[in-house]
């Protein structure tokens, strides 16, 4: 059985597009949507594209679609900032009725049952918090708490846009990446589970799809096809913006 695992996709229709052709070249069996898909430029076209999907697909909230339905529900979205909130805020407005139940259908994990793997947890960010950072570089024991007891063998999780693989107390666990909004490199980045893991990278026509999110009504149109298309946070600055969350988090016990 091959479970191709995309998150962090944040409304990235081109590269979610190159992603998915590959995806069906490798003729998986199913697909894990780890949340934050509606974050971004083009987002009742990426789950239109999602939802046309033949392959059986499994949604997962990540922080982005918590935020909008908190909004939806009345409630400040409390993002991890104000850009974050005023994101939910447009989504919103931006989103058919029948996308909002559909996203507010998601769960908050997937198990599934894999060959060679056993059960395997896919969460956004950690099994219990879908905004909690942290890293490659975070100390095991710090996350011993998060971990501990845990019925799988493997967890696959992303939200902090970068991969990685290592072990906490005794658990395998996988960050994905990011097919929308990846750190470190342009293009979009996604795993595919089989009998090995293969942390994966797609390239796409970066120039047309920054001309595409150019042309949608997406406020933060420009800056996000040249900051994160065209280009893309080199992985010391990313790493620096998450070691300062994750900072922060500590201090204020957020998510853990």
């Amino acid at each position: 059985m091959q479970v191709a695992a995309i998150y962090d996709i944040h409304g990235n229709l081109p590269a979610l597009e190159a992603v998915l052709q590959e995806i069906h070249d490798e003729a998986v069996d199913s697909i894990v949507v780890g949340g934050d898909v509606v974050a971004g430029p083009l987002p009742s076209e990426t789950l239109a594209l999602l939802r046309s999907l033949s392959i059986p697909t499994h949604f997962i909230h990540g922080n982005a679609e918590a935020e909008l339905i908190r909004y939806l529900a009345g409630q400040p979205p409390g993002g991890l900032s104000e850009r974050a909130d005023e994101e939910a805020r447009w989504v919103a407005q931006v989103l058919s009725p029948a996308d909002k139940q559909f996203v507010a259908s998601w769960s908050s994990t997937v198990e599934l049952e894999i060959d060679g793997w056993g059960n395997v947890l896919f969460c956004h960010a950690t099994p219990t918090s879908n905004i909690t950072v942290f890293t490659r570089m975070t100390p095991e024991e710090k996350l011993l708490h998060i971990f501990e007891n845990l019925t799988a063998s493997l967890v696959v999780c992303g939200h902090t846009h970068m991969p990685f693989d290592r072990t906490i107390g005794g658990v395998h666990v996988v960050n994905a990446g990011s097919v929308g909004l990846p750190f470190g490199r342009t293009g979009a980045d996604w795993l595919l589970i089989d009998k090995d893991l293969e942390f994966r990278h797609t390239d796409y026509n970066t120039a047309e799809a920054a001309e595409r999110i150019r042309q949608s009504h997406y406020p933060q149109a420009e800056d996000f096809a040249t900051n994160n298309v065209l280009q893309a946070p080199s992985e010391a600055e990313a790493m620096q913006m998450l070691a300062w969350l994750e900072r922060q988090q500590a201090e204020s016990q957020v998510g853990l």
